[in-house]
């Protein structure tokens, strides 16, 4: 009997490894230069035990190779590092065809609203889906929905005066956690713009929508484990249908929407965000828009939507803003340059006006500072790429061929392209001049890609450029940033977990201006 145990697991270990290490020799047969893997764990070793931040693990790794193309493991799957700048954009824009998907560990179909929405979708089920949330994100549309961000600042800046008052100091400045302050706004901002809800998390700091966002995108223990079983396995993780954040999270979003829906159908209610855009697509309400495919979207595909709205979102627009308050006090002739702007602008506005879409664009050097915040901090620290069908690309300078085979997962680093030194000069250092009028149009677009580039980048980047601009406009005018005691500096990304800030928080000073 114990032999028989004894063999049956000895012949599952010997099963388990091979599958383990399948695809160890995935590059050498293929004769492409490549990262040694570790067991399960392939070249993300140390950011899955915490012992590297994923930013600063993928700028070495990206560093670690100097040629085009070169091959890395995340866990058991192998993908292909793609360095040439040239070959990005050939992926991303003119051979875009062969590269439509992304890479996802989510049946599509399935009932998950990650494998469900825009980021993940596949093919048509994608291209239709892009068609249909496009109109949201148009230059009217954004113009419309400027009112329900520039309502949601100036709630933020308000609370900021109320704690000035508050604060014994108040004439010197006050500290403040910069993460804490911009994430609340940002759940505000999409709460209103995506699920049409009024709240307000700086009076009401518990509210449910915040409460329900903080815990999920705090990344607990048990979402990271999910998250861990579907990358190591997918298909088990396919079959068996799991559901990342849980049910409880996933019905509240699905009943918010639809019960918001129902509410504003019944009393005729119209609002310029995602949740009427969708409501015509459902024929719930009245359309002016011609439908751009004939797809019926299921209840699951619409929620995703908005989920994934404010999953991509919240996120990524307050570590924008956190990461350009900190660079703005480490450089202060950067931040005094940015303030005379903003003055120049606010002198030039009738009395009891407020700044506008239009104004907001043509402010060149806020421009100038949130390009350069995007290049030195892209928070989407890589993009991922899936071939279906088999491409081949000759290097100009040396007619070397590159193949890349249908099924081949390919990977771009934006946070290593846009620390490279080969086409940054002092990548560490904040110079939004790189981004003049005169400089900008030798930045290569294969070497910046904060958003991504081609038909599959972000839709919703000219609602993130607009609200971050419009949220530094308002500080900036109103305070000068200063170090304070808690300040990271030299800023130190933090390994603790999967969020991507620095050890200790965004702690600033907030002094204000007379």
């Amino acid at each position: 009997m114990w032999l028989e145990l004894l063999l049956f697991a000895a012949a599952g270990a010997v099963l388990f490894y091979r599958w383990a290490t399948k695809n160890n020799d995935f590059f050498k047969q293929r004769n492409v230069p490549y990262g040694k893997p570790a067991f399960l764990f392939g070249t993300v070793k140390e950011i899955t035990l915490n012992k590297k931040s994923r930013f600063d693990a993928m700028i070495e790794f990206y560093n670690q190779h100097n040629g085009p193309i070169y091959g890395s493991f995340d866990h058991r799957d192998p993908l292909l590092v793609i360095r040439d700048p040239q070959l990005i954009k050939r992926i991303l824009i003119k051979d875009f065809d062969h590269f439509v998907n992304r890479r996802g560990a989510f049946a599509e179909g399935s009932d998950n609203m990650f494998g469900n929405s825009l980021f993940l979708m596949e093919d048509d089920r994608w291209r239709d889906m892009r068609n249909t949330l496009s109109p949201a994100f148009t230059g009217s549309k954004m113009r419309q929905m400027f009112q329900l961000i520039l309502q949601s600042i100036h709630e933020a800046m308000t609370y900021l005066k109320e704690y000035q008052m508050d604060e014994e100091t108040s004439v010197e400045g006050f500290e403040m956690d910069v993460k804490d302050f911009t994430t609340r706004l940002t759940n505000d901002i999409i709460a209103s713009t995506a699920f049409g809800l009024e709240v307000n998390s700086f009076r009401d700091k518990d509210n449910e929508f915040y409460k329900k966002a903080m815990y999920i995108m705090s990344f607990p223990p048990w979402i990271q484990i999910k998250l861990m079983f579907t990358m190591i396995f997918p298909t088990l993780s396919k079959y068996l249908n799991v559901n990342i954040f849980g049910k409880e999270y996933t019905d509240y979003f699905t009943n918010l929407v639809f019960d918001v829906m129902k509410y504003r159908q019944q009393h005729n209610i119209q609002r310029p965000d995602l949740i009427h855009l969708l409501m015509e697509t459902r024929g719930m309400i009245a359309s002016d828009n011609a439908k751009p495919h004939n797809r019926e979207w299921s209840d699951l595909d619409l929620v995703a939507q908005c989920f994934a709205f404010f999953f991509a979102a919240l996120e990524t627009s307050s570590l924008v803003m956190s990461f350009a308050a900190h660079e703005l006090m480490e450089y202060p002739q950067v931040q005094q340059k940015l303030w005379e702007e903003i003055h120049k602008t606010e002198d030039a506005l009738e009395e009891g006006q407020l700044v506008t879409p239009e104004i907001i664009q043509k402010m060149s050097y806020l421009d100038m500072v949130l390009s350069e915040v995007l290049r030195k901090w892209p928070v989407n620290v890589f993009t991922d790429r899936k071939c279906t069908k088999d491409y081949v690309y000759q290097l100009p300078e040396t007619g070397e061929r590159i193949e890349i085979r249908q099924g081949d997962i390919l990977r771009i680093i934006m946070s290593g392209l846009q620390r490279d030194p080969s086409y940054y000069e002092n990548p560490d250092v904040f110079d939004p001049e790189r981004f003049s009028e005169e400089n900008k149009s030798k930045i290569d677009a294969g070497i910046y890609l904060p958003f991504g580039l081609g038909p599959r980048s972000c839709i919703g980047m000219r609602f993130a450029l607009l609200e971050v601009k419009t949220f530094l406009y308002y500080l900036v005018r109103d305070y000068q940033l200063e170090a304070s005691p808690k300040t990271t500096l030299p800023m130190e990304i933090s390994t603790a977990n999967l969020h991507f800030q620095p050890k200790g928080g965004f702690w600033l000073k907030f002094k204000p201006r007379n």
